[in-house]
């Protein structure tokens, strides 16, 4: 890592795209081939007694963790996403549907422009799983890119409030990676009604007690190591798909 730059957040240093230098772009091959993640995190309180970053917090030290088991050569990460859609009240610094698509519709056009073919949107928001889905479709058709969608939820890491089935192991790895125990709440909220809509969820505390700082950071690392290799495997997989035939343009129906 340059030491004149400040380390914002968990990254590779050899496929974080702002540490490349221009002679370093000049000397990519096969840029169709090279995949780049856009990481996409929210500010929210998911009831787990940690800061309202913890998703960037688990996103970018599971990809960078995952970018190291990865060839270099073959991947590139932008730096994390922040300002996105957020369902309920317990989200900050949130944003509205189509300002959300449109921004990361602009940062997938700047990765088009500079000659790369292939994008992976990595995201750790419960709230915008379906945004990225939409976005994904659309940037396919608008950029012609190869558009590829992982939500930390499909590599057991979800921060959905009533959805999720291991909030105490995610607790678990939040204070591994920030070394600070979870703040402890006074009461438990009561319990979601199912038919709740999306977003209108209640953010329960766990009842379960979190464990101590040290048998956190045990328990933490065999996540971290469970997580970053299944990530990895999915990297590994999208780097084996063969790239779009015409340069990803779409043929288009006509009748016989």
């Amino acid at each position: 890592m340059p030491e004149t730059l400040a380390q914002l957040c968990q990254v590779d240093e050899k496929t974080f795209w702002p540490w490349l230098t221009w002679e370093d772009f000049s000397r990519l091959k096969d840029k169709k081939n090279i995949t780049v993640v856009v990481p996409i995190a929210g500010f929210a309180d998911s009831g787990l007694g940690h800061a309202l970053d913890a998703e960037e917090t688990v996103l970018m030290r599971v990809l960078a963790d995952a970018s190291r088991q990865s060839d270099p050569t073959r991947m590139l990460v932008v730096p994390p996403l922040r300002f996105v859609i957020g369902a309920n009240a317990g989200c900050a610094f949130t944003v509205d549907v189509p300002t959300a698509h449109a921004f990361i519709d602009e940062v997938c056009s700047t990765i088009a422009a500079a000659g790369f073919r292939r994008v992976v949107l990595f995201n750790a928001s419960p709230w915008n799983e379906e945004l990225i889905d939409a976005a994904a479709r659309d940037i396919r058709i608008e950029r012609r890119l190869q558009t590829f969608c992982i939500n930390l939820s499909a590599i057991d890491l979800d921060f959905h409030p009533a959805r999720s089935r291991n909030r105490h192991a995610l607790q678990t790895l939040i204070t591994a990676l920030t070394g600070k125990e979870p703040t402890l709440v006074k009461s438990e909220a009561p319990a979601s009604k199912s038919s709740a809509l999306p977003g209108e969820e209640d953010v329960i505390p766990l009842a379960e007690p979190p464990l101590g700082l040290a048998v956190a950071c045990n328990a933490g690392i065999e996540l971290l190591a469970k997580s970053s290799a299944r990530l990895a495997a999915l990297l590994v997989e999208i780097n084996a798909r063969p790239a779009l035939p015409r340069d990803g343009e779409l043929l288009t129906m006509s009748a016989s």
